[in-house]
């Protein structure tokens, strides 16, 4: 779905409901942007940097399971090639 799409009710937009229906209203049916509007796009950038960061973590997370993973059976294969000799 497009991020303006007018049917998708984000999380951010029930907090704003339950805080001040009538400006989640100004904004949802008129369009009117916040006076905020520049904090809220930091808000977002924040949020968006953040997202990256979990995703590298736990990318790396995977990488250094699978580096354990190699180095055992590596060790297993060695230990096996030195008793068996």
């Amino acid at each position: 779905m497009d991020r303006g799409d007018s049917r998708v009710i984000r999380a951010s937009e029930i907090g704003q409901y339950a805080y001040c229906a009538r400006a989640w209203w100004l904004a949802r049916v008129l369009g009117y942007r916040s006076s905020h509007q520049e904090a809220m796009d930091a808000g977002t950038a924040a949020h968006e940097r953040h997202g990256r960061t979990v995703v590298g973590y736990h990318r790396l997370r995977r990488a250094g399971g699978l580096l354990l993973a190699i180095t055992l059976m590596a060790a297993a294969v060695l230990a096996w090639l030195l008793l068996r000799g």
